[in-house]
């Protein structure tokens, strides 16, 4: 039913993308037709796009396709560079005059860790410059678009606006922007820029994320403070802003006991009836014994596995008995004088307040024009992939260019998301299926190796199974080992061999109770067999055994 379902869902945004394919060169002539600039670099971008010429920016551009798709764009190429790239408009866009709509496609292939993926719209430039005189502090009218690095993360939207008194630039931040989508899809970031409701609109594949008031929303604000502090004031040298002071009167009471403990045994504590003082928590395992074939120069002197101590479970405790601990109730700590008023203290310092001479009253905001657009950024990552860029004043018309070049790519992109979380979910299937099937195989081996027949080397057997356990794949081979193996070892208990394999063999061939071969039969009947070769089909042949692991590693 999944894989119908997936399956269902890559047909539809096949339908998709060719539908889009179609509808797209039909919106984007409705969209020239609507806009001030429209950029889908279906055409290389060099002779049009300008790269900075500066020494900064090694970072190298790439005409290149977007994962999965014919479709092209820009693609930072490099790691650990700065880029910088623009185009000069066809005309010089207003802001202040009608809604502007700011759009554009970009896709982070490779994820992001630190680095930015806005626009800059730059506003006119001082006469003789050019693209190619691109640099950081390029002056631009608006910044948009996602930045993430350290504790940043979010949609920047900044506006730099002149102000007319000190004819200096103050950029201003939006409060609280939307939050990037940063995986590595392909998204549209849209802002609508409202100038006669003083507002912005953030848009991010075609939602909105955020509405802004100008005059309310922004850092610092458009409108200046009438007056700032006086930057010529300082701090006299004797101001105390000090509130309180230690009482220099004040003395250590001589009880005060600094050394006390915070906490001291508890006198009236007992130690519980039945408390065990000379049995250990642990002891060595009885069952445990020496293998026939260790060598200490080789392996180490044998130790046998520690268990729990039985006789610890019934009782109280075992070991040495300590009395418990209980809260001093003559601690006090470090003592310190108590605070008093501080008699010299004049209060918090702050410096006078002056006319504020780039003072001017915002009747309404009046953002700066647009002549450019920009690629300005430093990033950690490669793979940023930029397409589709549009500059116009209608939003109905930039939403369905959006989703005619970018809604069918996203659609393709989450039904790729949705083929391999498929696949992902029957892999977690399989491995569960995969680790019940082996612990069947495991139990049975378990069984057949509990034959009365094989009493001696039992624990041999099951100390092999125990280490299989700890790795699948050794599970499988031990178990298939076990199985083929006991017959052998039956064969040589009960009717005897030219050649004693091992000590524990020429035991069992000398009991006089030894089971016959129809006593064995139903350990090893063929049903047993069945299920454990039906178990083991169940099991992925392509999986790469385990290194064998040595006595010292166990």
């Amino acid at each position: 039913m999944a894989r119908s379902a997936a399956l269902a869902v890559m047909l539809f945004a096949s339908l998709c993308l060719l539908a889009g394919l179609v509808r797209a060169d039909d919106a984007v002539a409705d969209i020239k037709d609507k806009s001030v600039f429209v950029e889908t670099f279906d055409d290389d971008w060099e002779g049009r796009w300008i790269p900075s010429n500066l020494d900064d920016y090694k970072g190298p551009w790439k005409y290149s396709k977007s994962k999965g798709h014919d479709d092209y764009g820009l693609l930072v190429t490099e790691k650990a560079r700065k880029y910088g790239i623009a185009v000069d408009l066809p005309e010089t866009v207003d802001l202040n005059d009608e809604d502007t709509v700011i759009q554009y496609e970009v896709r982070l292939q490779e994820g992001i860790e630190c680095g930015g993926a806005y626009l800059k719209f730059l506003h006119p430039q001082e006469a003789g410059w050019t693209a190619a005189d691109l640099k950081d502090n390029t002056g631009y009218s608006v910044m948009f678009g996602p930045d993430k690095c350290g504790s940043t993360n979010k949609v920047h939207f900044i506006v730099r606006v002149k102000n007319p008194v000190s004819g200096e630039y103050v950029e201003h931040h939006l409060n609280n922007p939307p939050f990037p989508i940063n995986d590595k899809n392909t998204h549209v970031y849209t802002a609508v820029i409202k100038p006669k409701e003083e507002k912005v609109l953030i848009l991010i594949d075609g939602e909105e994320k955020k509405s802004a008031s100008f005059k309310e929303d922004f850092t610092p604000p458009f409108q200046p403070e009438e007056e700032i502090d006086d930057p010529e004031d300082t701090k006299p040298a004797d101001w105390v802003d000090v509130a309180k002071i230690p009482d220099p009167e004040a003395t250590k009471p001589e009880d005060w006991d600094e050394d006390a403990p915070l906490e001291i045994p508890d006198e009236d504590a007992e130690k519980p009836e039945g408390w065990l003082d000379d049995e250990p928590d642990q002891v060595d395992d009885p069952e445990a014994s020496k293998p026939e074939d260790w060598d200490d120069d080789e392996d180490g002197e044998w130790e046998p596995a520690k268990v729990d101590n039985p006789k610890c479970e019934e009782a109280p405790g075992c070991g040495e008995w300590k009395r418990p601990t209980k809260r001093n109730p003559d601690y006090k700590g470090k003592w310190s004088a108590p605070l008093i008023d501080n008699p010299e203290y004049k209060g918090v310092w702050a410096p006078r307040k002056i006319p504020n001479p780039a003072f001017y009253e915002v009747e309404s905001v009046a953002l700066e024009p647009i002549a450019a657009v920009a690629i300005e950024i430093w990033t950690m990552n490669d793979g940023f992939l930029f397409d589709n860029i549009l500059l116009g004043h209608d939003l109905g018309a930039a939403k369905a260019f959006a989703e005619a070049t970018s809604g069918a790519k996203l659609a393709e992109e989450k039904a790729e998301e949705e083929k391999e979380k498929e696949v992902a979910d029957e892999a977690a299937a399989s491995g569960k299926v995969k680790n019940v099937v082996l612990q069947k195989v495991l139990e049975t081996a378990r069984q057949l190796a509990d034959v009365e027949a094989l009493a001696s080397v039992k624990p041999y057997l099951t100390q092999a199974l125990d280490l299989a356990e700890q790795n699948e794949m050794a599970a499988l081979v031990s178990a298939l080992a076990l199985v083929a193996g006991i017959p052998f070892l039956l064969m040589f208990c009960l009717v005897g061999g030219k050649k004693k394999a091992t000590k524990a063999a020429e035991g069992l061939k000398k009991k006089t109770d030894a089971a016959t071969a129809d006593d064995v039969a139903p350990a090893v009947a063929p049903e047993g067999k069945e299920k454990l070769q039906e178990a083991v089909k169940e099991v992925e042949e392509d999986e790469a055994p385990a290194r064998r692991r040595t006595r010292r590693e166990n």
